[in-house]
Formats: C-alpha cells, sequence, structure tokens
C-alpha cells in the first residue's frame, strides 16, 4: 500500500473480541430519554465511545435515564476500573474536559494527582543517585493522592442531571456479580515479563486478586470485587469524603508507608485535595477551534501546535502524500521538544502556554525544521514575540510517562459533551491494592532527575505540585462555534502523537473516525520517529521516513486507545481503537429524546 493510500483513503478495521469479528461502530434502539428542565435544539443523538463494551453500557444507561454526559461519564469510568483495572480506576486521576451546550461553555477539571507535602524535589534521588524507573514506580513513593473521585463530585455538582448515586449502580453490580475476564486483561496478567517488572506477587492483596492459587485470571474466568462494591457504595451515600477521609485514607496511607521505599502521603494530603476548575487551553486551526487541557496537562499546548505546523510545514507547491507525511512527522517532533521543556504544574512554574500556540511563534517555530538525522531542540517562544528568552529558564526533560490510562469521548441527547482521559501511570499503577481499587504510581511523571545542566527542570517535584501528563482530552468546534470533534487516547507520552493523528486524520485526510483511529501510530519525538509496522500500511510509512533520513524505530504492539466522536450533517460518527477492545455506540435521535 502506498503512503497516499495510507494517508488520503479509508482503512477498514473490524473490533475483535474474545477472537469473535464485530463492528465498532453500534447503533442500539432505546426508551425515550424523560424531558429535562434545558430544552435543546441538538438532534443528532447520543454517542457514548470507551474501552470496554459494558463500560459503554452503563452510559448508555445513564443516558436513555435522562443523565448529562458528566453523569455517563461516571458511571462509564466506574465501570472501566472494574474491568480494565490495568489502566485506570479510583486509585488514580483524570482530566475532563465538558462542553456545556446551554451554557456555550468550556470547562476543565484537572483531577491529577498531588505530591505530599513533606516531599521535596528530590523524591526519586537516593544518596546522590537518580533512581531507576523500574525502582521508583515499585515504591511507596510513587503514588500521589487519587483525583478520580473528587473530579466525578466537582463536575456531576456543576452538570449532572441524576442523582450522585445513581451513576455508580452499573458498577456495584458488575463489581457484586461478577464480570468476565477479558482477553486483554488476561494477557496481560500473563505476561510475564510485564509481572516481572510490576512486582505485582509481592502484594499479597494484588496477587490474591488477580493470581488466584498462584495463575492469573484467565479469559471468561467471572472476578468479582465486594471490596470495590463496598467502596463505591459509602462513596456513593456518603460521598467523596467516605473516600478522602477517615477508614480509606487511612488504609491507603498504610498500605504506601510498606517497603520497598516508603512514601510520605499522609491522611492530611488526602483530606487536603482539591480538584482545580480551569478554563480550557484553545486554538484557532482552519475553520476550527480546538480546546483541550493546559498545564499540567500537555494537550491544550501540543495538540493546536502540531495542527498549527503541521499547515506550515505543508509546501505551497508541494501536495504530495509525502509531503504530508513529513509535515505531521516534524509539526510532532517541534511539539514534543517544546512541550518536554516548558509543561509543568503551572500553579508553581512559569509555562508559557498561550506563547507556544500563538500563531506569530508557530509562524517562527515551524522556519526551525530541523535535518531528519538531528535531534530537536526547543524553541523560544519569548524572543519570537518579541520579548525576553525564555529557552534558558528550565533544563529538558525527557520523563516517559507510562501507557496504564483509559480514555472516553461522549456527547449526550441534548449535545453535551465530555471528553475524560484517566490513568492509574504504569500498568496496575503501583500494584499494591487496598478496598478493592489499584494505587497509582503518578509520581513517576516527574522528573526523577530534578536538574539538567545546572538549571531545575520545570517538572520537578516538589510538595503539592501535581505532574506533567501528555493525556490530551480533547473537543474541537467548528466555524459557527458548534461542537464538531470528541477526542483523546491512552498510551504513555504517545497519547500526544495519538491525539494528533485522530485530529488530522479525520479533519485534514478526511477520514471517518474509524479509519484515523486504525491508521498506523507515527510518533516522532526525540531522536527517533516510532512508526507501527504491524498495522496495515505502517511498513510502507516507515521505509518512506527511512529513505527521507528519519531515524526510524519499528514499532509493534502500540497501545493507543483512542475513542472519537464526529458531528456531522447528518449525524454522529464514532471510532474506536481496534488496539483495545472499546466499541462507539449511537443512540439514535429518535431513541434519545
Amino acid at each position: 500500500m502506498s503512503v497516499k493510500s495510507i494517508l488520503l483513503a479509508g482503512v477498514s478495521t473490524l473490533f475483535v473480541a474474545a477472537c469473535q469479528p464485530q463492528d465498532q461502530v453500534e447503533t442500539v434502539e432505546s426508551p425515550p430519554v424523560p424531558p429535562v428542565e434545558e430544552v435543546s435544539d441538538w438532534s443528532k443523538g447520543a454517542m457514548v465511545a470507551a474501552a470496554d463494551p459494558r463500560a459503554v453500557e452503563a452510559g448508555l444507561e445513564v443516558l436513555r435515564n435522562g443523565g448529562h454526559a458528566v453523569d455517563a461519564a461516571i458511571a462509564v469510568h466506574t465501570v472501566l476500573g472494574l474491568v480494565e483495572p490495568q489502566s485506570s480506576g479510583i486509585g488514580g486521576g483524570a482530566f475532563m474536559v465538558v462542553y456545556d451546550r446551554a451554557s456555550d461553555e468550556t470547562i476543565v477539571y484537572d483531577g491529577r494527582e498531588t505530591a505530599p507535602s513533606a516531599i521535596d524535589e528530590n523524591l526519586f534521588v537516593e544518596d546522590g543517585e537518580v533512581l531507576g524507573f523500574l525502582d521508583a514506580w515499585q515504591s511507596g513513593k510513587s503514588a500521589g493522592v487519587p483525583g478520580a473521585i473528587a473530579l466525578y463530585k466537582t463536575a456531576h455538582d456543576a452538570h449532572g442531571r441524576l442523582d450522585w448515586a445513581d451513576n455508580f449502580e452499573s458498577a456495584i453490580s458488575l463489581a457484586e456479580t461478577g464480570f468476565e475476564v477479558s482477553p486483554r486483561l488476561a494477557g496481560t496478567l500473563a505476561n510475564d515479563r510485564l509481572r516481572q517488572f510490576t512486582r505485582i506477587d509481592d502484594h499479597p492483596v494484588s496477587a490474591a486478586y488477580f493470581y488466584p492459587d498462584g495463575e492469573p485470571l484467565a479469559v471468561g474466568d467471572v472476578r468479582d470485587n465486594p471490596d470495590y462494591a463496598e467502596t463505591l457504595r459509602r462513596v456513593a451515600t456518603e460521598g467523596p469524603d467516605a473516600f478522602y477521609k477517615g477508614e480509606i485514607s487511612e488504609a491507603i496511607v498504610a498500605t504506601l508507608a510498606e517497603e520497598p521505599r516508603p512514601g510520605a502521603l499522609s491522611v492530611e494530603d488526602i483530606a487536603a485535595y482539591e480538584v482545580k476548575v480551569r478554563p480550557p487551553l484553545c486554538g484557532e486551526w482552519r475553520d476550527y477551534k480546538i480546546c483541550s487541557a493546559p498545564p499540567p496537562s500537555s494537550g491544550g499546548i501540543t495538540q493546536n501546535a502540531i495542527a498549527g505546523l503541521y499547515d506550515r510545514l505543508l509546501p505551497q507547491d508541494d501536495a504530495s502524500e509525502e509531503a504530508s507525511l513529513r509535515a505531521f512527522v516534524d509539526a510532532q517532533r517541534l511539539a514534543y521538544a517544546d512541550r518536554d521543556h516548558y509543561v509543568g504544574d503551572a500553579d508553581f512554574v512559569q509555562v508559557p502556554s498561550a506563547d507556544l500556540i500563538n500563531p506569530t511563534y508557530l509562524d517562527v517555530r515551524a522556519t526551525e525544521v530541523f535535518e531528519p538525522s538531528v535531534k530537536p531542540t526547543p524553541g523560544d517562544p519569548g524572543v519570537a514575540l518579541g520579548g525576553n528568552p525564555m529557552v534558558g529558564m528550565w533544563g529538558q526533560d525527557p520523563t516517559e510517562d507510562a501507557p496504564g490510562t483509559t480514555h472516553l469521548s461522549i456527547i449526550d441527547a441534548d449535545g453535551n459533551a465530555v471528553a475524560m482521559t484517566a490513568t492509574v501511570e504504569a500498568a496496575f499503577g503501583n500494584s499494591r491494592m487496598v478496598n478493592g481499587f489499584l494505587l497509582n504510581n503518578e509520581l513517576t511523571d516527574f522528573a526523577r532527575e530534578p536538574r539538567k545542566s545546572n538549571l531545575p527542570v520545570a517538572n520537578a517535584p516538589g510538595p503539592k505540585k501535581r505532574p506533567r501528563s501528555s493525556m490530551s482530552p480533547t473537543i474541537i468546534f467548528d466555524e459557527t462555534g458548534d461542537l464538531k470533534m470528541v477526542t483523546g487516547s491512552p498510551g504513555g507520552n504517545s497519547i500526544v502523537a495519538y491525539t494528533a493523528k485522530s485530529i488530522i486524520g479525520v479533519l485534514a485526510w478526511d477520514h471517518t473516525p474509524q479509519e484515523a483511529v486504525a491508521l498506523p501510530n507515527i510518533i516522532a519525538r526525540g531522536e527517533t520517529v516510532g512508526v507501527e509496522v504491524d498495522r496495515e500500511g505502517g511498513q510502507e510509512v516507515a521505509d518512506e521516513l527511512k529513505a527521507a533520513g528519519y531515524n526510524v524505530q519499528e514499532r509493534r504492539g502500540e497501545n493507543s486507545g483512542l475513542h472519537v466522536i464526529l458531528v456531522t450533517e447528518d449525524g454522529l460518527l464514532g471510532g474506536a481503537d481496534p488496539r483495545r477492545e472499546g466499541v462507539a455506540v449511537l443512540l439514535e435521535p429518535e431513541a434519545a429524546e
């Protein structure tokens, strides 16, 4: 297959679950949605796209009962935390971007984990030596205060239509009766190499849950989780205080205080957790407005930068598919270099977010394309915009964040939308299980080496600080300001590239969402360009880039999990990443009235 056919032609894909093919985008009939107080002019139906059909069904049930997209997101994510615990859960955090159609407002809820108040920048430095990732990951030091439950409540208070407790019913029921173990969860548990890294057998509670009788859960096994059901039931009836104060928070602290390398998290840290409500970081691109989460998320900066640089790097006199491919790769390379240098927790460090997506800066940055064999360095928006130099403020941070993450996209029956990316960081978080859920290892998203070249790193650890994230939940609007697209992905630091592929693939290359998510992944960060060669057309892309002089890393087993919804004149189109087990399911307009 030629590069042209890869970029500009449709790619048909099937979702495989339990080795049986089926369409990823489904349509279901449902009872009419009860009337709500706000009357909407929306007539395109509703859709849920997420990483597991059982979670999608939980969200659809909420929408059938008249729930807001935020209600559905809570239902979806609490089920995901049960059926794909390797990816996310209530022991981790999330960013949620919400579009409220009635008020025409877009809001970001930052439920990112926070560091203990007792740490300093040397969190992962011992005896003058920086801990390796594995030692840092598998330790009590790696967990921050979980933000998911607090995020649910803050967003629900602002947007929810159903009773708070109603949104937990599906997850509680499934945890009590048991769920069938999926191929992806079973395959992860049976991966001996990953099992060696997670050291999950070192933690008796986790080992007993995931490896009963010493053997990993297998496909089709039914696994209940009464402790998870009880935790959710308490949160549903008592509110977030059940999680952030009292027995559950004490259990979290006690678990993290265990060897190896006990953590410093305290019950006071947990009780003091706050969700940050932030404006989105939005930029203009073509006839669209791209809105995503601001720092400590990388979404708003990178998605706007990549799209803007892509257009600027397209040669005026060369409309070839090869030129389009190179523009996409070089746009990533420049955006990643800036992101790695500047992005941290903007509540603690200066992050020039607006400057990094300023059209004037992008004009300058696009002239700084580095030869394919040369590692890009960060640009300087201060100089480009006629101010003081900024590039010397920080040391470069190449920290790799791991792919223990999930993404869900929802549009409800009134045209409200949610893009939510949630995580526990690495697979199974830090492997310590308490009260039915796994704890995160999110603090390894900080730079373990806090200083480079005698300069502080923007993303260095600090008390109560939130680590930089690649999570990029994104909502896009058309030229009239109306909702156009909802997208995002898991995948560690590759999230930036995956999400950008969905945006460029749909809005620049004219793919459907399903075609776009199925395209080979291309990740251009640092010295190498990773190309997914075990997807159709991937080897051709790799060969083309090699011929152009790029240092290509052929990759297999990519971990993207894109879930996309596109608004068209004719209705909603969804896409679910074939690399995971998700679906995108439509409620027809007549069923959603």
